[in-house]
This record gives C-alpha cells, structure tokens and sequence, in this order.
C-alpha cells in the first residue's frame, strides 16, 4: 500500500509539474537507462512539436506517458490511469525503442571475455549493479539468467550460474554510477555488466579509447514503453497524443533514438546505424520471467531468488564502499 500511495503522489506531482504532453513523461529514477529514454523523448516532443508549427514547449495537454521499464507503465494500468492493454495499443509491445545488456571490457580485452561463460571464470571479475536497487542491476540479472537457459540450462542450472557470477563480482553497486565509478574511473573488475544504451557515455567518461564493448551471443530485451492516458486528458489532447506516439515509430523519431544510443525499432534505421548497434540474438523478460511485474516478485524481493542464491562477501562490500542493503 505504502510503495502505491507513493506511485500516486509521483504521478500526481508529475502530471502538476507538467499540464502537459511536452512534460508529462515521468521517468521514474534517473539511473542510466532513463537518462537515454529521457533525452529521445525531449528530443522527440521538440521535432513533433515543429511539424505541428508549435514552440517545442507548448502545452499540448497530459494524454501519453513514457517509462524506462514497463513496471511503472503496469502500476498505471492498475491505478486505472492508462488502459489494462496499453501494450497492444502501439506497434513493438508499445516500445518505440530497445536497448539490452552488453559488457564493457579494457582496452584490447586482456582477459578475452565474448560471452556469459566467461564471467564465471575462475580470474575474471565483474562488476555489476545491485539488481534489487536499480534498473540496469536488474536487468543484467535476467540477462544473466535467460542466457544460460537459451543454452538450454534449466532454472536449477540457471541459479547456479547466476549465483556463482555474483560471488565472483569484484563490485557490487548500489546503482549505475556506483558501477561505473568502480570500473571506468577506479580500475576495479574486468568487465562492466551495463545497458547498451549507456555504453557510449561509459567510454567517453574513460577517455574514449580506454574500454571496448563486447556483444554477449544473447541478451535480455530492454523495452522503453509508451502508453495513452484514458483519464485527466480531453479528447484533442488524446488526439495530440496518439499522433506523438505515432510520430515515434518514424524513421525522423527512429533516427533521434539512434542518436542516445537506443536501439531503433525501425529496420531500416538501425541497418544505417549497425556499426553502433552489433547484431544480438535477445529474448523478451516474458520468455523466461512471464512479465518484469512477475520476476520483480519472484527474484528480486525480500527472500527471492536473488536473495537465496547469493550473499555479499568482505570485499564486495568493501569494494561497493558501502553495505549494499538487502
């Protein structure tokens, strides 16, 4: 009740703040992840708001939201806020853009890691997020998980490889910047477990030329949704807000994504970018998980999985520089 009635003070300050379109995104956290989303979505309500011959901050009413994950789109449609199936209302699963989870390596990659096997070799360390305290932590968690069961490992098997990745971990994080810190600027850990989105940011905050990104052989998918209000929004402003979300399946809205390091849904988009956007194979959370409601219940609160199969040691925490709250 605590975390709902919290939901609906930050949905109501949202909506308050915003009057609308042009601000009504609320992006939860800003971690990693939602830094790109929000950027392609500032990005995007200016070029929409120029074809409509609008100042790119005219008020143009609170009728669409936009999340880095599709929890927070789900605790709308619960709170009746947005319709039950607002996925089906848009193309891609209502994601106009992707991302997944890739590893940031040093220069020349001296330890050779190409996949998920490699992490949990005995002289590799990693650093990753805690995935019960922020969004990339979580998913680089289902990544892990769902690409040992795509080689054909059972849940049991999973658990196991899951487990011995994060006991191996030389940094466990309290978020995004904590990981990136360790890695990118401290020197701590081999390879950095990050969202694809991030990577360019990550590097450049090394100097560029210090680290490399390595595509695993799969991945977990990473979707930024977008949903339509049904309540708090006339019916022009409905209109102004289906043609947004419509604009951002575009080639012209595509493009922009491409440019914050979001993987363009578009085909065509993202062959003009595959120098920065690799060939993957990834598998939707619902694949392995039923939905990212469901494995947020199942392996990342209080008794999970991820609480059963691993337990910080000394010098993670050290490492973290802080106690990692479980």
């Amino acid at each position: 009740m605590v975390g709902k009635q919290w939901f609906q003070a930050m949905l109501a300050a949202t909506l308050m703040a915003a009057g609308a379109l042009a601000q009504a995104q609320a992006v939860g956290a800003v971690n990693g992840s939602a830094q790109a989303a929000r950027a392609f979505f500032q990005e995007t309500r200016a070029a929409f708001s120029a074809h409509e011959s609008r100042a790119a901050d005219a008020s143009v009413g609170p009728g669409a939201f936009a999340f880095s994950t599709t929890t927070d789109i789900q605790t709308l449609a619960q709170l009746g806020v947005v319709a039950q199936d607002w996925a089906r209302q848009q193309p891609r699963g209502a994601a106009p853009t992707a991302s997944t989870i890739v590893f940031l390596v040093r220069a020349g990659n001296p330890k050779g890691i190409r996949d998920w096997s490699d992490l949990t070799r005995q002289e590799v360390h990693a650093v990753v997020s805690n995935p019960k305290l922020c969004n990339t932590g979580r998913y680089a968690y289902l990544a892990a998980w769902g690409s040992a069961r795509e080689q054909g490992a059972s849940d049991a098997q999973a658990a196991e490889f899951v487990g011995t990745l994060y006991r191996q971990a030389q940094v466990l994080a309290k978020g995004e910047r904590e990981a990136v810190a360790a890695f990118a600027r401290e020197g701590q850990g081999d390879v950095l477990i990050a969202l694809e989105s991030d990577a360019g940011a990550i590097r450049e905050s090394a100097g560029g030329s210090g680290l490399a990104v390595v595509y695993p052989s799969a991945s977990v998918l990473v979707e930024n949704p977008v949903a339509l209000a049904v309540h708090g929004a006339s019916e022009s402003q409905l209109l102004e807000a289906r043609a947004y979300l419509t604009y951002l399946y575009t080639d012209e809205a595509q493009e922009i994504a491409a440019r914050h390091g979001l993987r363009p849904q578009s085909a065509a988009v993202l062959a003009r970018h595959a120098e920065n956007f690799k060939a993957i194979s990834t598998f939707p959370v619902a694949k392995y998980f039923g939905s990212l409601e469901l494995a947020q219940k199942v392996h990342f609160s209080a008794g999970g999985r991820f609480d059963q199969i691993w337990q910080p040691s000394a010098p993670q925490l050290a490492a973290a520089g802080a106690r990692v709250p479980l």
